[in-house]
This record gives C-alpha cells, structure tokens and sequence, in this order.
C-alpha cells in the first residue's frame, strides 16, 4: 500500500555527454530539468552509458548543493561502459540533500580533460512544500 510520502516521491535525470558538452577542466551543468527549490534529494544512482576517457588521470564528482555532496572525486577508471555507481544520498537523513534555490547539478573535472564519455544522473526527491 502506498504512504502519502511516495506519492510525492519524483525521479529527475540529468545527462552528461562529451560529444555535446565537452570536457575540459572545470565545471559542467549537467542537461535535465531543473530539481525545485524546497526539494529533499534522498537517492541517487549514476549510469555510466559510455566509459569516461581521458589522456591522463582525470578525475568526476558531481554536486547539487555544495561540492561533492553527490559523488566525491572519482577517478575515470570507476566510469567503466555499463557501471551502475551509487552517489551520496542513500535514503537517509544523514545524507540527503535540501535545495534552496531550484538547481541543477555539476560536473566538476579535474586533473586532466575528458576525451570521451556518456553517463545519466538519477536522482529521487521530495518537494515538502
């Protein structure tokens, strides 16, 4: 039986993809809709669609709020083709995250640029408002 809770529950996918945003050093809004202000980010799941490459030893980590608050640093060795990754918020209170503002999440590159790589950003919230 459904609670009131999972009524309210929604899922958002965002997408990263080299071949149409690039990966050079720095920051990257991830493509999708936006996750509303007064929203409880609790669960979050990375697909890697295309291995993540690079000349050297880049490294990813995605954040919605403040840094790393999704995925911490990862090198592109975690991004293999077909990897299922977990991000941070793990259906706790602990770990989940609250937006302020609506927003959407970065990818922040570092070490060494991408040459290739595809991954979808899945992330299941709550607006309480």
């Amino acid at each position: 039986m459904n609670t009131p809770l999972e009524h309210r529950k929604n899922v958002a996918i965002f997408e990263y993809d080299f071949a149409k945003d690039g990966g050079a050093i720095g920051d990257i809004t991830l493509r999708g809709p936006d996750i509303p202000k007064g929203a409880i980010v609790d669960f979050g799941l990375i697909d890697v669609v295309t291995a993540i490459t690079s000349g050297d030893a880049a490294t990813a980590a995605l954040k919605l709020v403040t840094a790393e608050d999704i995925l911490a640093a990862t090198a592109k060795a975690s991004f293999t083709l077909a990897a299922t990754l977990a991000c941070v918020p793990v259906k706790s209170a602990a770990t989940s995250i609250k937006t302020t503002a609506r927003i959407k999440p970065v990818m922040s590159i570092a070490t060494a640029a991408l040459t290739a790589g595809k991954i979808r950003l899945m992330l299941e919230y709550t607006v309480t408002r």
